[in-house]
């Protein structure tokens, strides 16, 4: 199988006899075309989360639905963040007529087959693909591009976020003397081991979790496709933090986030988007090489059940290096990732500061994104330039002769597919 439509499909002449065997039918006109498509399909990274401008979605009543307001549920269609702005629509995709982003902030494996509503904390949104199916009906699709399992059942993105920025806030503004201060009782304050962001028993239920759902997405589409022709790009994930924090965000008022309590130097990380122990990095990274690998071992599995598949893994995770959220002085204005980013209540304001907050108010603050998820959902996924680049790896990888390339970010900022 091949991505693009290597010529116009032939013509289909159909000659037909009747009663008598001397007359011939005249031949049917030739099939039309469809017009050629590519998909987008899977979670936050694909979506476009980050990106802004994000596009009312349909549904699962057939109702579009736009921006509902920073209070409203999380649940709402809308906060699958689809923007514009994400990698599919960056991406130079030559022989591609229309470009349709059926992806999910917040997707799993369970809704590639099933509604995201009928699971615990899932949007109101069709199976992605039920969804796949309506874009069948009026285009050939000929490029998939898929990002999977970083959420699933054992574990998602935003509570691993959420646990190791939480520590680090806890720790910087709560004496390990003053858990009273946090009402719903005693906030973990160490940087995040391995075993905090994802085991080896929980990655691999993911990985066949997430090896079912593309399963089901690889056979729907051999049922489908007007041609049969189709190329998968399994996209894995790249890190928002660096390996190492740029040197000036390790102390404030000579301290470091060794010591208990350390106020400044917290305010100084949240500004730079980057409010994290420097131990945790070194896990965070091991996290996400861990993701890589259940993506390629997905792939590797199902090229075997689905040899006359065209499918190519994407490995994304050098595609930001020297662009990653406090690599640099000047975070985070020059990342290719959006810095964590809170409101105090669903206000649609976000706090750029915590300067002058005392614990309680980090307390209230932080709880906002926990009862109004949709305030802080954005941070630590790729900003609008950060899929630009994810742009130029799809069309490295949309192009590629290679079942497996790496998308890597060169120091002076080119990028390159192999």
């Amino acid at each position: 199988m091949s991505v693009f439509r290597r010529s116009v499909l032939a013509a289909a002449l159909a000659l037909a006899t009747v009663a008598s065997p001397a007359a011939v039918a005249p031949a049917r006109p030739a099939a039309a075309a469809l017009p050629t498509a590519a998909v987008a399909l899977g979670d936050s990274f694909i979506s476009g989360e980050g990106a802004g401008a994000y596009a009312p979605v349909v549904d699962v009543n057939g109702v579009a639905q736009g921006f509902p307001g920073w209070s409203a549920a999380n649940a709402n269609a809308y906060f699958c963040h689809r923007s514009p702005n994400a990698s599919l629509f960056q991406a130079n995709l030559p022989g591609i007529s229309a470009r349709f982003n059926l992806a999910c902030s917040g997707g799993q494996p369970y809704d590639i087959a099933n509604a995201s509503s009928t699971r615990a904390k899932g949007r109101q949104v069709a199976a992605q693909l039920d969804q796949l199916r309506t874009v069948a009906r009026t285009h050939d699709i000929d490029l998939v591009l898929v990002g999977l399992g970083s959420n699933n059942s054992s574990f998602t993105f935003g509570s691993v976020a959420e646990k190791c920025a939480n520590r680090f806030i806890a720790d910087a503004w709560t004496g390990w003397w003053e858990f009273w201060a946090y009402l719903g009782g005693p906030v973990e304050q160490k940087p995040c081991a391995d075993a905090d962001l994802g085991t080896a028993a929980q990655f691999g239920a993911a990985t066949a979790e997430t090896t079912t759902a593309l399963r089901q997405l690889l056979a729907t589409l051999d049922e489908i496709d007007a041609d049969g022709r189709h190329r998968v790009v399994f996209q894995d994930y790249t890190n928002p933090l660096p390996f190492e924090l740029d040197q000036s965000y390790w102390t404030e008022d000579s301290r470091d986030d060794t010591r208990d309590k350390f106020r400044a130097l917290g305010a100084e990380r949240y500004a730079a988007g980057c409010p994290i122990h420097r131990a945790s990095l070194a896990p965070g990274h091991r996290f996400s090489q861990g993701l890589g690998t259940l993506v390629s071992s997905v792939r590797g599995t199902l090229a075997g059940e689905f040899p006359q598949d065209d499918l190519v893994y994407l490995n994304v995770q050098r595609a930001f290096d020297g662009a990653r959220l406090c690599e640099s002085t000047g975070s985070p204005g020059n990342a290719l990732a959006t810095p964590i980013r809170l409101m105090d209540g669903p206000t649609g304001t976000f706090v750029t500061s915590l300067s002058g907050y005392d614990k309680l108010d980090i307390q209230r603050i932080a709880n906002a994104c926990g009862t109004y998820f949709q305030t802080c959902q954005e941070s630590w996924h790729p900003n609008a330039a950060g899929h630009q680049v994810l742009g130029r790896c799809l069309a490295g990888a949309a192009a590629t002769g290679a079942r497996t390339v790496s998308c890597v970010r060169a120091p002076d900022g080119t990028v390159s597919v192999s």
